[in-house]
């Protein structure tokens, strides 16, 4: 009798820094064919129904190409993130677990990721799990100018804490993954928020 293949889950947003329950074994690794973008409302963690903040999803690359008339990198396709083993044991427990924590318009697909090892491309981990936000689910806002986009995180905050905190952690995150790991949208988007953190700083200071 075949053994059951593991579950794996691949974390591309707040799993990265804040992992599942009973993680046995991670790895980073990449996806491809795919853009992690902030284009999903988020009511229950870092917003709220009256003033949604913007989290990430991950979205198929050419379906992105339909909404991304604002995307500043519109060429990428390429999302770095961990891939999490899950202990067997509590398989069931995880699983419920993330269906509710992603609740909020996701839907579960199954990837492959890869890595680079001497300079080439292998997958690591085929069908690992993974949970996708779909361009037609009612969270989803699109793509949005980067400016906007920034006021809109560095402003929101959520029972789960300030909009603009997730973002800085996922980006310290991603940048730790791996020494090739990227992204371009992410950064930009880091510091576009960092200079407003700057200038509100600036004008408390000369009041």
């Amino acid at each position: 009798m075949p053994s059951k293949a593991p579950y794996v889950v691949f974390g591309y947003g707040s799993l990265i820094f804040k992992p599942p329950p009973h993680v046995i074994s991670q790895a980073p690794g990449f996806l491809k064919g795919y853009v992690r973008r902030f284009s999903q409302k988020s009511h229950d963690h870092r917003g709220t129904p009256e003033n949604p903040g913007r989290v990430v999803t991950l979205i198929h690359k050419e379906d992105w190409d339909h909404f991304s008339g604002s995307d500043a990198f519109p060429d990428e396709d390429v999302v770095w993130g961990i891939a999490y083993t899950i202990d067997p044991l509590y398989e069931s427990e995880v699983r419920d677990y993330l269906d509710y924590r992603e609740k909020d318009g996701y839907t579960l697909e199954t990837l492959d990721v890869y890595t680079v090892e001497d300079g080439i491309e292998k997958v690591v981990t085929h069908n690992a799990y993974c949970y996708v936000g779909r361009p037609d689910n009612p969270s989803f806002v699109g793509s949005e100018p980067l400016e906007d986009l920034a006021d809109r995180i560095w402003r929101s905050v959520g029972p789960s804490g300030r909009n603009k905190d997730y973002l800085y952690q996922l980006a310290e995150s991603v940048r730790k993954l791996a020494p090739a790991s990227f992204d371009s949208h992410l950064f930009a988007l880091e510091d576009r928020v960092r200079e407003l953190d700057d200038k509100n700083n600036d004008e408390t200071q000369a009041q």
